[in-house]
């Protein structure tokens, strides 16, 4: 039977097609995988360790995503030091694009299926404490900044800073407390917390009022960011500012008695043997 070239051509290509799939899967065989190790959610990751050449670096990414897709894999991520920064444009030349950097590695991510990508985005948040400090006669640790936006106004403010990757809230403020002022305190609640956006390099902040209970009153004042502290008094500058206007109502309620914020509470997780926390009012937990 005479077929029309049309359809030989059509044929040809299928023949092709299988041939050319045929023929990744035995290359795949031949030059090896990626070492990779599987998550929950149908991805892989591969952390790259040792030195090596992009040519054969690209080759074994190839073999490895055809035996992911045959395997119904979706999300790929790769883990880049920063030693091995030479992969990084090869990388994103096979279809990977930047998820996130730190000091020491940089994360490329590819969807795989043809469907919405669903791989999560990087951490949206900063996270930041301001310290309430109060001692028995009502009094407040307040400091001026010798750095910052702060810088040369006259404004006194409470002790603020950034909490640390792997740091609980109710740790970071102590810390800073401690760092500022040299003043020892217990954790005692959150008060109260603001979210804003863009605030950092696009990401958004949140920031913790935490009140703290002073151990000590030997103030050492830290020379590189602090240029006094004294007792909080109530300055035109909370008033001008709403925000302000209200974290200092909030502690004012607070040292008076009449407000009740969140207390730390540890808690034991089966997927870590480091306790984390939950912060609740308390006010009637013996009733739970």
């Amino acid at each position: 039977m005479m077929r029309s070239c049309s359809d030989s051509g059509s044929s040809l290509i299928k023949n092709f097609s299988a041939s050319t799939a045929s023929l990744t899967v035995n290359r795949a065989k031949e030059i090896g995988l990626l070492n990779a190790t599987e998550d929950l959610y149908d991805g892989v990751t591969v952390e790259m360790k040792e030195p090596m050449e992009s040519e054969v670096f690209v080759s074994l990414l190839r073999a490895s995503m055809s035996k992911w897709r045959q395997q119904g894999k979706k999300g790929v991520w790769i883990k880049l030091p920063i030693q091995l920064s030479s992969l990084v444009e090869p990388v994103v030349q096979e279809g990977f694009r930047y998820h996130h950097a730190e000091s020491d590695y940089l994360m490329l991510v590819h969807w795989i299926p043809n469907t919405p990508d669903t791989l999560p985005e990087n951490a949206s948040h900063r996270v930041g404490i301001g310290a309430f400090v109060i001692n028995n006669n009502r009094e407040v640790l307040v400091v001026k900044e010798k750095n910052g936006g702060f810088r040369g106004t006259g404004v006194w403010k409470l002790p603020t800073g950034v909490v640390h990757e792997g740091e609980d809230i109710c740790a970071a403020a102590v810390r800073e407390v401690k760092e500022e002022t040299g003043i020892e305190t217990d954790f005692g609640e959150v008060l109260a917390f603001r979210q804003t956006h863009q605030s950092f390099f696009r990401k958004s902040d949140l920031f913790f009022i935490c009140m703290l209970r002073p151990r000590s009153f030997d103030i050492q004042k830290q020379d590189s960011e602090i240029q006094a502290a004294q007792e909080y008094v109530d300055q035109a500058y909370n008033k001008e500012h709403q925000a302000f206007k209200y974290v200092a109502e909030i502690c004012k309620n607070k040292s008076e008695g009449a407000y009740v914020g969140f207390s730390a509470m540890p808690i034991s997780t089966s997927s870590s043997a480091k306790n984390t926390y939950l912060y609740f009012n308390n006010l009637n937990f013996n009733k739970l």
